[in-house]
């Protein structure tokens, strides 16, 4: 048999409690560690979340009631009144311009002369048949009234005459086909034509435009049509000339609503003495439409838009305790503070929105800054650097 050792017996036991007494050590350690970090922790917290949040610095606007009508608004496209590409009827040879481009002309006015040289000539030996179908007609007429020849052999003699003076006054036509004229007034524009350029019938010689009247065309959503009518008074403006609007009526609605878009047509017709306006520029219209009534107003910037609602911040005023001292040493004022309030929000105008529930004339809402505020937050009003709050706002362009 083996013998044991006795000291190996004695220094198992021995072991294992130094390592149970470092674990229990180890444990009490990093458990120290964790507590005092979770402390620092829950204090740092606590600190932060008591700690007094210094006032926000926000623009107010002071809600106000006033007189609004239903607005219309649109965007449409300047077209004049008669604009078409001056052509010719019948081919040629161009012999002569007689326009510089970009000028105003009257109706009738020579733009191009095509060559006709061969056509008069053909005119001058048709004028010559034609004279001499006439005398022999004449002729026979009177042998027909003698009874020396039939009443049929006359007929036959003035039918000859009179065909013949129809080939004059066709050639004469022909003649006058190849002078292009101005057919209304208006302004010119680049001529695509020149000296001895062969011009098929249809090729454009020169744009021609009628600017003064002019027309607007613009569409509805077809809720509108029971509201828009003949007569009225609309304002347009365009980009090419900010800060300045043009008045005019709506003097045409079509009857038909486009399937596709559920639309109807309107056409306006704009004064147009200086040429400021031409066709093919993009324009807004507004009008208005109904009775007045009394609405109020905000800044859209106030609003904040959401899906569950459109709410404000109404600012409200808490006056400061008896005796109370600023930081300054001077009395404390009084102090403001926000609550967020729904509101029903309606048309718009320009920066402006109209308030249908929510909010009376006289109280005041923050326009700026509404992303650092909650309830009861404190605030100071700065209306140094405010949003623009206009019914009709002229932004400047950069």
């Amino acid at each position: 048999m083996a013998k044991h050792d006795p000291y190996s017996l004695q220094r198992a036991p021995s072991t294992r409690k130094r390592m149970i007494w470092m674990l229990l050590i180890t444990g009490l350690v990093f458990g120290g560690v964790f507590a005092v970090k979770a402390f620092f922790a829950s204090q740092t917290n606590q600190f932060f979340d008591n700690m007094p949040q210094p006032p926000v610095a926000v623009s107010a606007y002071t809600a106000q009631q006033e007189s609004w009508s239903d607005a219309q608004e649109a965007v449409g496209t300047l077209v004049a009144v008669n604009g078409t590409e001056v052509t010719t009827e019948s081919g040629g040879v161009v012999k002569a311009i007689a326009f510089d481009a970009g000028q105003p002309v009257k109706a009738g006015t020579l733009l191009v002369q095509l060559n006709s040289a061969n056509e008069l000539a053909t005119l001058k030996s048709l004028e010559a048949s034609a004279k001499l179908a006439a005398v022999q007609a004449d002729r026979w007429r009177k042998l027909a009234t003698d009874k020396l020849v039939s009443v049929d052999e006359a007929q036959q003699r003035a039918t000859a005459a009179a065909t013949a003076q129809a080939q004059v006054e066709a050639q004469r036509a022909l003649i006058a086909q190849k002078t292009v004229r101005a057919p209304f007034d208006g302004v010119l524009g680049i001529r695509k034509v020149n000296l001895g350029q062969y011009l098929n019938p249809g090729d454009p010689i020169v744009s021609l435009q009628s600017l003064d009247p002019i027309y607007l065309n613009f569409t509805l959503p077809e809720q509108r049509m029971s509201q828009t009518h003949e007569g009225t008074a609309i304002r347009a403006t365009v980009d090419a000339l900010p800060g300045q609007a043009f008045e005019g009526r709506i003097t045409a609605i079509d009857p038909n609503v486009d399937a596709s878009t559920r639309n109807f047509a309107v056409q306006a017709t704009l004064r147009n003495p200086k040429r400021d306006l031409r066709p093919g520029t993009f324009a807004r219209v507004d009008f208005e439409s109904g009775q007045a009534r009394r609405v109020v107003v905000i800044p859209q910037t106030a609003v904040s838009f959401n899906p569950y609602g459109n709410a404000v911040y109404v600012i409200s005023e808490k006056a400061a305790a008896p005796g109370a001292q600023g930081a300054d040493g001077k009395p404390a004022g009084p102090t403001l503070s926000v609550q967020q309030r729904f509101i029903k929000t309606g048309t718009t105008r320009g920066d402006l929105v109209a308030v249908t529930d929510g909010l009376k004339p006289g109280e005041r809402v923050v326009t700026s800054g509404l992303l650092k505020l909650r309830n009861d937050a404190q605030i100071t009003i700065n209306n140094k650097v405010e949003p623009t709050a206009q019914a009709r706002p002229t932004p400047e362009n950069r």
